[in-house]
């Protein structure tokens, strides 16, 4: 007995079917035509969605060259200590993928994720701006620049937009601009995200104009560290990267070679962030700041610059009217448990604190932080302090041959 035929679909059905198709197909051509007239940095952010610690894989970098290395001594009760359950929890919770404590310069306390290890390097977003403030320390200290009164057309007189308006390299330091910056990190127009995905950070600069009084109100604003690299590029005629590697990355005997994240081959740093290194590596910033710009035997920042970098403006006011208590020369500075701690601090949590009293540096990386803020400071900036000084209590070191570096509070 033969086996039926299948029976045959209607007409109808094949001409709807077929109608679905052309419908697709059409709407995937003009999705693709609409993606393709896009600006070039509005398609990668598009493709790449929400910034992460390991863009540097998705840009080009230039390298921050090492010489020799100097390895982290390794404290006698390294790893000894061990944070609290609570701590632990709040370690994993937040995704962190490395946690350090240095106390006496040498490493008490080390944690990384299953996705790190302390030779992995990722980026430091914000904490890049603190970089740089310490460049231009630098930069003054070689004659490069005069002071951080000159103004700021002696080195990019062919910005107009900043022609005129008083502009020095103290307000770019102290984020007192008074910029047309949109800081704005979630909106795909801003220009924190061309910036971020941009070719032509010179160019897009350019757009930046002076709105207020420079040196009256703190408002941050990355532009503003991004114009701080560009006048030590002009000043010091090397790339920014490079003067970073001559000046401290070499002296201090970082152990990786550091990548810095540049707009384009051969372009520019984005220098407002993407400073990518390991987490032993930027705790030596934290070690450079704790003993005030001097290492091992060599004053690589004055000091005096130094103590300034780590002192609120208090001159400022800040966002509320307030006489501004939390911001420096491109440092933040936390009063909390009777300390000022100076540190750094980047986008998705990552930060160097430097606590002076204690003689340690914390350093955090990982991929999440408190969206939620305490008197200006992400609430999870606590979290690791905290979890810091436990580790550096439950050493119970000896103090008594120690000095504690002091600075104006």
């Amino acid at each position: 007995m033969k086996p039926k035929p299948a029976p045959k679909k209607p007409e109808s059905f094949l001409k709807k079917k077929s109608a679905k198709f052309v419908v697709f197909f059409v709407v995937l051509a003009t999705m693709a035509g609409i993606y393709l007239a896009l600006p070039i940095y509005l398609q990668k952010a598009i493709i790449y969605g929400y910034t992460g610690i390991y863009d540097y894989k998705i840009f080009h970098n230039q390298e921050v060259k090492t010489d020799i290395p100097q390895p982290w001594p390794i404290s006698k009760q390294y790893n000894i200590v061990k944070p609290s359950q609570a701590f632990m929890d709040s370690l994993i919770l937040m995704e962190t993928t490395g946690f350090l404590v240095a106390k006496n310069d040498s490493l008490l306390y080390e944690y990384y994720s299953e996705e790190s290890s302390e030779q992995t390097i990722s980026n430091s977003f914000s904490m890049a701006k603190s970089i740089i403030g310490l460049l231009i320390g630098c930069a003054i200290d070689d004659g490069y620049i005069k002071s951080i009164h000159q103004p700021v057309e002696d080195f990019l007189p062919d910005y107009q937009t900043l022609k005129g308006k008083g502009l020095t390299i103290e307000h770019l330091l102290t984020m007192s601009s008074g910029s047309n910056w949109d800081e704005r990190y979630s909106s795909a127009f801003s220009i924190t995200t061309k910036a971020y995905y941009g070719k032509h950070l010179d160019k897009l600069m350019q757009e930046v104009e002076i709105i207020e009084k420079p040196g009256i109100i703190f408002n941050y604003k990355s532009g503003d560290t991004q114009f701080l690299a560009m006048i030590l590029k002009r000043a010091t005629g090397k790339q920014v990267a490079q003067y970073a590697s001559e000046k401290l990355w070499k002296p201090m005997g970082a152990e990786t070679p550091a990548l810095w994240s540049l707009d384009k081959k051969e372009g520019m740093e984005k220098a407002y962030c993407c400073f990518n290194s390991t987490a032993r590596d930027f705790a030596r910033f934290g070690s450079l700041v704790l003993h005030l710009g001097h290492w091992k035997g060599e004053q690589l920042i004055p000091q005096s610059y130094l103590i300034e970098s780590i002192t609120p403006a208090y001159y400022l006011k800040d966002e509320n009217n307030k006489p501004l208590n939390h911001y420096g020369y491109q440092w933040w500075i936390l009063h909390y448990r009777g300390l000022a701690i100076p540190y750094a601090r980047g986008l998705h949590g990552q930060y160097i604190f430097v606590i002076p009293t204690k003689n340690a540096v914390i350093v955090r990386l990982g991929h999440q932080r408190s969206d939620e803020k305490i008197n200006d400071h992400p609430l999870d900036v606590y979290t690791w302090i905290n979890l810091g000084l436990e580790l550096i209590n439950q050493s119970n070191p000896d103090y008594s041959q120690i000095i504690p570096v002091s600075y104006s509070d």
